[in-house]
């Protein structure tokens, strides 16, 4: 199947939310972890969601000039290519992007799919990220009013995260402390300043204890619940029931209980990075400490060409990182749920 046009994304939001499953939101960085990312949907029967953060834009826009539209751009043409060959629907999404990169990121991109949409194509991307956590939350959603006029125009769906998750992505740091928690407050005031669908869809990455990275269980208290509240406190004030579209960041190391309950309370989007990228490369290190006298020259010999060659651990890496989405769908309960 082709790349979610904006039609088909919106109904495989509007199925997760209903069906109180999220999808996983896969972060790629090559055309191989883009084909693992692929394959785990495939063979989990789940649609999903594959995204490019401003570094992993910057690293396939290739050191020599390290641009991040350039790398954001290849990977998505080469992604409405190859995702034909998957029996899944696919949207593309950019990941993390703090407002000093707005300018030669997201924005760009914004422009290039509304020109397609004006020559009547569908947007290169499907969503994008909005990361407004380190700004107050005034300035956060005065910058979201405009994203998202100009995301709507390009039939994009914006997501914008209002208050700080824990831990590092990409440069953008935040402490672990009680300020993880978004309040019914905040909420509200960002269903007054982005609406509730009315002036475009966005989703929503509210903060409930969440930390990016790796962490073990234990040391970060998650409190899913606190998404209930949110969804309650603003359909008491705008009468909307269950006005958001949740997105869970900061999940690797979550327990099964935890993420049901997200689930249970709005969550349609879980991001996942380090456990993949974990998966991707725990194959690859195991193959060169097994074959580290074949993919070196020692003492002058020539090494063996079959184990140094990319597709010998290339192979491995991809089969390990798809059975980690695979049981990510599994986690979030969108296995066997794709479109027909």
């Amino acid at each position: 199947m082709p790349i979610a046009t904006p039609e088909v994304y919106n109904e495989m939001l509007d199925r997760a939310k209903a069906g109180r499953f999220a999808y996983p939101a896969i972060n790629v960085t090559s055309t191989q972890t883009l084909h693992a990312a692929l394959r785990g949907f495939a063979e989990a029967e789940s649609d999903g969601i594959i995204q490019i953060s401003t570094g992993g834009a910057e690293f396939l826009g290739g050191q020599y000039d390290k641009d991040m539209v350039t790398g954001a751009v290849a990977l998505a043409e080469f992604a409405h290519i190859v995702a034909k060959k998957y029996p899944v629907n696919v949207a593309l999404h950019t990941d993390h992007c703090p407002k000093d990169k707005l300018d030669g990121y997201v924005r760009p991109l914004v422009e290039i799919s509304k020109e397609r949409v004006a020559a009547g194509q569908n947007p290169l991307f499907q969503s994008h990220m909005w990361d407004g956590s380190a700004e107050n939350l005034k300035d956060n959603l005065e910058i979201g009013q405009e994203l998202l006029a100009a995301t709507a125009a390009a039939k994009i769906i914006l997501e914008v995260e209002i208050t700080p998750t824990g831990g590092e992505e990409d440069g953008v740091t935040h402490e672990i402390n009680d300020e993880l928690y978004t309040t019914v407050d905040d909420a509200i005031r960002t269903a007054e300043a982005l609406g509730l669908g009315e002036k475009g869809r966005y989703l929503l990455a509210a903060s409930f204890g969440n930390v990016h990275g790796v962490y073990k269980p234990g040391n970060v208290v998650l409190r899913p619940e606190l998404l209930r509240d949110l969804q309650d406190g603003v359909a008491a004030k705008f009468g909307t029931q269950n006005p958001f579209d949740f997105v869970f960041h900061g999940g690797s190391g979550s327990t099964d209980e935890e993420i049901a309950t997200a689930l249970e309370n709005g969550v349609v989007k879980m991001n996942l990075d380090t456990d993949t990228q974990y998966a991707f490369t725990r194959p690859v290190a195991d193959h060169m400490f097994r074959n580290y006298d074949g993919v070196l020259k020692i003492d002058g010999e020539v090494g063996n060409k079959k184990v140094y060659d990319p597709r010998s651990w290339g192979k491995a890496a991809e089969k390990s990182m798809a059975a980690r989405v695979q049981q990510a769908c599994g986690a979030l309960r969108s296995t066997g749920t794709r479109l027909k």
